[in-house]
């Protein structure tokens, strides 16, 4: 990955640039942002552009050793962290179990999501995290000296994983890492980071890409007609990320919503028999899947919300979508929207907590039958 790889984000990368040529590059920097905006593929491109052994003005060479050993993330001055889940009970698990799969993700970094990787783990229902035992591994990592003779650096991705004993181990090094040693964070919930860790960083916040490169992207990439690249680029929301995925017509999002309008029809209908089958269904699910299936329904909620002001700029629905939406938000309003969201929260949370899905599922769905009275 170089910076020319990098779709839009230009003020940061000219940022970046301009800490290296000045030479004030700080020794840890936390990139934030949403999902899809190219905070790895940044990343990967600083990391390549600070360990390159001849580097232009505007980007790496491209042809030196390290360089080369870039190309496939097998730098040895380059280390990387991330979430993972166990191989076996009672056994230390590292990130080096995984590097294999890590560097093939990698290859193509704005696929790079927590779903994406689990898949590639092949999880299911386990937590990924980043274990205590890795503070030891990062320690030993960056205590060698550089093998190419400049920077060691260490590219944690969503450092919200880390475990609170992983981290607080982790407090020293980052602050007063060795000479030359660069640390990179990369996360979507910044919030969510141990606050010891983000006041020893940098922030780099990101937003999200502009509409008009994603579809310049997409045309160039994907040879779609100016029109649909424009529509997918509408509804990314700023995210490579969302474009990829309405390209692919992602399976798991059309199952998502065939499982939200199912809900609303059976709560509206008041149908508990059906409605507690439902939560019986959604329980069958892997945990992380469970997430996303609530974060789809955030999403819905917020976008039947916003229809009912008749402002298409600001709607990013799929035609499926929208055409459900044309009855069912009239049923969305000031006087529900926020309950819904805060039920929605509480039962995210709750299945972070590992609380019993069809006990989850099934209050949630009984709760709507009276939230979708109140419009």
């Amino acid at each position: 990955m170089f910076f020319k790889d990098v779709i839009g984000q230009e003020q940061a990368k000219e940022h970046l640039l301009s800490l290296v040529h000045e030479n004030r590059i700080p020794h840890a920097m936390l990139f934030t942002g949403t999902e899809g905006c190219g905070k790895m593929p940044l990343a990967l491109a600083f990391a390549r552009y600070v360990c390159c052994e001849h580097p232009g003005e505007h980007d790496a060479c491209g042809q030196c050793q390290s360089c080369l050993m870039m190309n496939k993330y097998r730098h040895p001055d380059v280390h990387f962290a991330f979430p993972v889940v166990k191989t076996k009970p009672g056994r230390d698990t590292v990130c080096d179990d995984y590097i294999s799969q890590w560097r093939e993700t990698l290859m193509n970094p704005y696929r790079l999501t927590l779903r994406e990787w689990m898949s590639q783990m092949g999880a299911t229902t386990q937590q990924p995290q980043i274990f205590v035992h890795e503070s030891n591994e990062i320690q030993r990592k960056l205590s060698h000296k550089s093998m190419m003779g400049g920077y060691k650096v260490m590219i944690i991705w969503l450092p919200e994983k880390m475990n609170q004993e992983c981290g607080n181990k982790l407090l020293k090094l980052i602050e007063e890492p060795p000479a030359q040693t660069l640390f990179l964070l990369v996360t979507e919930a910044p919030d969510a980071v141990l606050p010891t860790i983000v006041s020893r960083t940098q922030r780099f916040n990101l937003p999200p890409v502009s509409e008009e490169k994603i579809a310049e992207w997409l045309e160039t990439n994907y040879s779609l007609q100016k029109a649909d690249a424009q529509d997918i680029a509408h509804r990314s929301k700023g995210s490579l990320v969302n474009a990829i995925d309405c390209i692919a017509s992602d399976k798991e999002e059309n199952e998502f919503f065939t499982l939200f309008t199912q809900l609303m029809r059976l709560s509206y209908a008041r149908r508990i028999r059906e409605m507690k089958a439902w939560s019986e269904q959604i329980a069958g699910m892997g945990r992380e899947r469970q997430k996303n299936f609530l974060n789809y329904c955030q999403d819905m909620i917020r976008e039947n919300f916003v229809y009912n002001f008749h402002t298409p700029d600001m709607n990013y629905m799929t035609p499926e979508e929208r055409q459900f939406a044309t009855r069912f938000s009239p049923f969305i309003s000031e006087k529900n929207v926020i309950g819904i969201m805060d039920e929605l929260n509480l039962a995210a949370r709750h299945i972070e907590q590992n609380v019993n899905a069809k006990f989850v599922f099934f209050d949630f769905a009984l709760k709507m039958i009276v939230l979708l009275l109140k419009h």
